[in-house]
């Protein structure tokens, strides 16, 4: 693990702040590549794309500091952590949302295609953005001993976020890493075998990804928000998310023209 890449003078290179900027800019280059595709104006995309990057770290790290108030209101300095640390993902979540819905409504863009676009990107830079907290020690699992385990040595990312050192973990930030990679490929896989219809993809997001963060939060061990001791809340944010993807899934797939359907079952049998 590389908490500092290197220095510059008083200038700090963080390996976190260095992948997390990586991971916006991946993200957003591809969905702009897919805008083009689609004949969405790249423009108006891209501003888009800079809104919700914006709103993501603000709601992130909002969230972060909800979640553990205490901590940071009682110890001051405890906001260096803040602004160091990434945040929260569900907070980035929750608050791009209904931004990104504000500017797509004010300037006419068709909702859920454009929602289509963003979701793969958002995937594929969470998955970057998931090795930059490996790098930095945060979001790290629970003791194990899986011959996969890792161990963190640096004494910079103890103090930091507070990882432990010398004792074998689960890199749940490999685990969530390699599930946003497999989400990323079942759904542009999807979008060439399945039927097409507006949202499909987004949802399809939105129903995959939850799903797979329920089942790696139980191998976290850091401290980030439990209800009852048992229950992260990113596993009961998840847990509503799922079931209102499904409805959405189902909705959106019955209102789709019919023709097109048909059309592509037709150039399936004929091909």
């Amino acid at each position: 693990m590389y908490p500092l890449l290197f220095e510059l003078g008083p200038v700090s290179i963080y390996s976190y702040g260095v992948l997390l900027a990586t991971a916006y800019i991946v993200g957003l280059q591809f969905a702009l590549r897919r805008a083009d595709r689609a004949g969405l104006n790249g423009q108006r995309v891209m501003d888009l794309g800079i809104f919700v990057i914006i709103s993501a770290l603000v709601g992130a790290k909002l969230m972060l500091f909800l979640l553990d108030i205490d901590r940071f209101t009682s110890d001051p300095a405890q906001l260096m952590v803040l602004l160091k640390s990434g945040g929260v993902f569900y907070g980035g979540l929750l608050l791009a949302v209904p931004v990104a819905w504000w500017y797509i409504r004010r300037h006419g863009l068709p909702l859920w295609t454009t929602c289509d676009l963003f979701a793969p990107g958002i995937a594929l830079g969470h998955g970057i953005g998931r090795m930059g907290c490996l790098l930095a020690g945060c979001c790290y699992g629970s003791p194990t001993d899986v011959p996969w385990a890792i161990t963190f040595t640096s004494t910079l990312a103890a103090a930091n976020v507070g990882t432990p050192l010398e004792i074998a973990l689960h890199p749940t930030q490999i685990y969530e890493a390699v599930a946003e990679l497999l989400v990323l490929a079942a759904l542009l896989l999807g979008e060439r075998r399945w039927r097409r219809f507006p949202g499909r993809t987004f949802w399809t997001y939105l129903l995959l990804y939850p799903t797979a963060r329920i089942i790696i939060e139980f191998y976290r061990g850091d401290p980030r928000g439990m209800l009852f001791d048992t229950i992260s809340t990113s596993q009961v944010l998840s847990g509503l998310i799922v079931p209102v993807s499904i409805v959405m899934l189902i909705l959106l797939g019955r209102k789709a023209p019919e023709g097109d359907a048909t059309s592509r079952r037709r150039q399936k049998r004929a091909a």
